[in-house]
């Protein structure tokens, strides 16, 4: 009785054995239940494996992130406090990574930075961000007043305004096809017409949308080099949107002096990229008029599949700009878009306007001036494919 039950134990061992070694159908199906970063590891086992783990990568095309607020009990930013569990458990493979903290609480003690590699702290911010992430992976991190955030989870969440306080977010970006995602920094030593050219955001026929940052903006020279950013930029039919921050300290860029004025971002190419942004001006200080300035987003017709929404608001917009109601342009968003997470900040500028992609993808003329806002906050669509 005893060696009849230990072979019907063996006999399912031996077919599941069977099966995961040689049915490349069932392994592959099995393997997309694995978070990347074990998927991985996975792939080592053997051929049948590794070659079913890198189909699996490659059809994860979905962008996801990891978001965090209220203090931490660690020496770190409460972001980077989770970001190694949670990192563990996205099922992509990170290729670019956008990463947005308040400058308030990531620039303290522990986070001492100098141009001085020897001087760095071991817990300075770029090195902190980019042990989570793979090698050769593009991190653009940047600190601000303000952040905008939807939580760990669901796309549905309701999206929070942070003036105050600890947190960030980071979102990932896998490799997808048809979408180019190049970062770009420039300072005023790096910038020439060649370099424009060289990140894709001149002579691009496929450039879609620009994600722009600038910082240090208010330091002698800082207007005439954001002028020599936008200029190209605003004769193009590309959606420009972004905003004036703090700092930007991650990718490290050693040929300016710390503290100096430059930008940093990423440029979306490809013809499965689509994009939309409506601006709300000083005149919008209620509720029900910001949920009327948003729902002009739907005029463009944007999936709400693989979408991500972005808010860049001025540091005197928020509660104070609507009565001491809190989250009020978060909560409007939700209300047009409650399937689309939403990202962004608070800064000392505001950088957009109004243009909606038509079916053509041409976009209403603009000029250098009516990209530079105060008071304002800058609603966008970006759609990934």
């Amino acid at each position: 009785m005893g060696e009849n039950q230990d072979f019907s134990v063996s006999l399912p061992d031996s077919k599941a054995a069977y099966v995961l070694s040689n049915v490349a159908e069932v392994v592959e199906r099995i393997l997309t239940f694995v978070p990347t970063k074990s998927l991985l590891r996975i792939a080592s086992v053997c051929r049948l494996w590794r070659n079913c783990a890198r189909r699996v990568l490659r059809i994860q095309q979905q962008v996801a992130w990891v978001s965090a607020c209220g203090p931490s009990s660690a020496d770190v930013h409460s972001l980077c406090n989770i970001l190694e569990d949670e990192v563990e458990k996205v099922f992509l493979l990170p290729k670019t990574v956008l990463a947005m903290v308040n400058c308030e609480t990531f620039y303290g003690p522990c986070y001492l930075y100098t141009q001085n590699k020897a001087k760095k702290s071991r817990h300075s911010p770029d090195t902190e961000l980019n042990q989570f992430f793979p090698k050769g992976c593009d991190i653009m991190g940047i600190a601000t007043p303000g952040i905008v955030l939807t939580p760990n989870g669901s796309c549905s969440k309701p999206p929070q305004e942070y003036q105050e306080g600890e947190a960030g977010f980071a979102i990932m970006f896998p490799s997808m096809e048809g979408i180019n995602i190049r970062p770009f920094h420039f300072c005023k030593k790096s910038i020439s017409p060649a370099a424009l050219k060289e990140a894709g955001l001149v002579d691009n026929p496929e450039l879609r949308v620009v994600l722009m940052f600038v910082y240090e903006a208010f330091k002698p020279g800082g207007v005439r080099f954001l002028n020599q950013i936008l200029d190209p930029l605003a004769k193009s039919k590309a959606l420009i949107t972004g905003g004036l921050v703090d700092r930007a300290f991650s990718p490290s860029r050693h040929c300016c002096s710390h503290g100096a004025y430059g930008v940093v971002g990423l440029a979306l190419s490809g013809p499965k990229v689509q994009g939309a942004s409506v601006l709300l001006d000083r005149d919008i200080s209620n509720p029900k008029a910001a949920e009327a300035t948003i729902q002009r987003l739907k005029a463009a017709k944007i999936p709400e599949r693989n979408t991500l929404g972005f808010m860049f608001a001025c540091v005197g917009r928020g509660k104070n700009y609507y009565n001491d109601q809190t989250n009020v342009e978060a909560d409007a968003f939700r209300k047009v878009f409650p399937n689309t997470p939403l990202f962004g900040l608070f800064g000392n500028g505001e950088i957009g306007c109004d243009r909606i992609v038509k079916d053509d993808y041409t976009l209403c003329e603009t000029d250098t001036d009516s990209l530079q806002h105060e008071y304002t906050t800058v609603m966008t669509l970006v759609h990934l494919g």
